[in-house]
């Protein structure tokens, strides 16, 4: 017991919803089976969803402790409170470990909770930053933060965003409160946190890859020196090296595999539209309705994941009118279903974690992106990855039947299907790759873990 003490063991601190725990527990798995104890320390509202073989889990307060967010309400609020109450937390847990055999050596926290880089620096540990962006939006709020330029940004049609590494960008393809900052001030003064005290953190990682965005990295890094250690996904899926490793871990919702799986077996190969737009975005009535017309006049297979707040926005009779060519289910495990070989295309809200999930996966996507960092990778998926579409919207901000059933027929079958298909396929394989022995992002998570295993040994010998 007493030679397992020089062991790193290091505490993971993600934002306590879906988006971000999940990418912070993966990278948990990664770094224990490579000899590191990890414990996950989350909120006492969501410390029951995490269930993973080989980590430990903590509860630490936000102060909200029966309902989390949905408690407070207000983001502000919420933020605030967690602060006080999770550094509090936190450090109770680092004092805990002190004296046992796995003293806590490092904090791997989520960007979005700088104040648990503090809790690091107080306890004379090390502290490591998580971004769940792009490297792309990343870098667009550090450039934001160093004042490269200010708050409201300025873009134009005729005069696009431009930063080194980065291809142009529109209005449409920045988050919209960078242009209008009252639009959303709780959420981007959060965004903008992340980047307080991040000078300070002994690392900065990034769930991306080299191949991905690393000429991007590079452009950003005198101001964001990250590594990027992606793509966080269920190794079954990519490297496989990891026994058993199937899913997160962590399930805020119940999914419904069983019955997605076995209707799923009833159709031909890549001949399913998969639809999802993750487990935060509420589409319009008017969207809703425009999205289940295009389905219908497809006469494609389609699964369509719809939260039972929002099937009262589907057109009456729906499911009777696809002549059993639909279903809707209210959740369903994503990874499975974008594994299936009947999945021909994946209609997405393009958050982060589904934009990774669908690359390394490998299968083409029909981008919809609904807000904030979703706008920038929706046009990296159409136009630099050239791994799916995004259709138009019209002068009211609405994508119309017409124009998605035109990108779900040229993603399916049309002239653009082939490169679509086989640009996937190599982001699939560069995927694989970089999270495989040997590959960038292994060799920046080896670089992280022999770092961390001189501390702990250097410790022992000035014992």
């Amino acid at each position: 017991m007493i030679g397992k003490r020089n062991e790193p063991h290091i505490i993971f601190v993600p934002y306590p919803s879906q988006g971000h725990i999940n990418p912070l527990l993966q990278f948990a798995k990664r770094l224990s089976s490579k000899g590191v104890k990890a414990t996950l320390a989350t909120t006492k509202y969501t410390v029951k969803s995490i269930n993973s073989p080989n980590i430990s889990v903590e509860a630490i307060s936000d102060g909200f402790d029966e309902s989390g967010f949905t408690q407070a309400q207000k983001a502000d609020i919420y933020l605030k409170s967690f602060k006080e109450n999770g550094s509090t937390t936190l450090s109770e847990i680092i004092k805990n470990y002190k004296n046992s055999t796995h003293p806590i050596s490092c904090i791997v926290y989520d960007s979005f909770l700088p104040w648990a880089l503090d809790v690091a620096k107080k306890h004379g540990i090390y502290g490591a930053a998580f971004f769940t962006n792009s490297a792309t939006v990343c870098a667009v709020f550090a450039h934001i933060h160093y004042k490269t330029f200010s708050l409201p940004v300025k873009i134009e049609e005729n005069e696009p965003l431009l930063l080194p590494g980065m291809p142009s960008l529109y209005p449409i393809d920045v988050p919209g409160f960078i242009r209008e900052p009252e639009s959303y001030p709780a959420y981007l003064a959060m965004k903008m946190s992340q980047f307080s005290n991040v000078e300070n953190a002994d690392w900065i990682f990034d769930n991306s890859f080299l191949e991905l965005e690393g000429e991007i990295a590079s452009g950003v890094s005198e101001i964001w020196p990250a590594r990027l250690i992606g793509p966080m996904v269920p190794s079954s899926y990519l490297d496989d090296r990891i026994e058993g490793d199937k899913g997160y871990g962590a399930s805020l919702w119940k999914p419904l595999s069983e019955e997605c799986l076995k209707w799923l077996k009833t159709k031909p190969s890549k001949s399913v539209i998969y639809i999802s737009f993750g487990s935060m975005v509420s589409l319009t009535p008017e969207q809703m309705e425009e999205m289940a017309y295009a389905l219908i006049n497809s006469n494609m297979n389609f699964l369509w994941v719809v939260r039972e707040t929002e099937k009262c926005k589907l057109p009456k009779n729906f499911i009777e009118s696809t002549n059993g060519k639909g279903l809707i289910v209210s959740w369903c495990n994503q990874l499975e279903t974008l594994a299936n070989q009947a999945i021909g295309c994946f209609v997405t809200h393009c958050g982060w974690n589904s934009t990774l999930e669908g690359l390394s996966l490998g299968v083409p996507m029909v981008a919809m992106p609904q807000w904030s960092d979703q706008m920038t990778d929706a046009k990296f998926i159409d136009e630099i990855w050239k791994i799916g579409v995004r259709p138009k919207l019209d002068k009211f901000g609405i994508v119309r039947k017409e124009e998605l059933l035109f990108c779900l027929k040229e993603v399916m079958r049309g002239e653009r299907s082939y490169e679509i298909r086989r640009n996937a396929r190599n982001w699939k394989n560069l995927a694989k790759k970089t999270i495989s022995e040997g590959g960038s992002s292994d060799k920046f998570i080896n670089e992280f873990v022999n770092t961390l295993n001189l501390a702990c040994q250097m410790k022992k010998y000035k014992k």
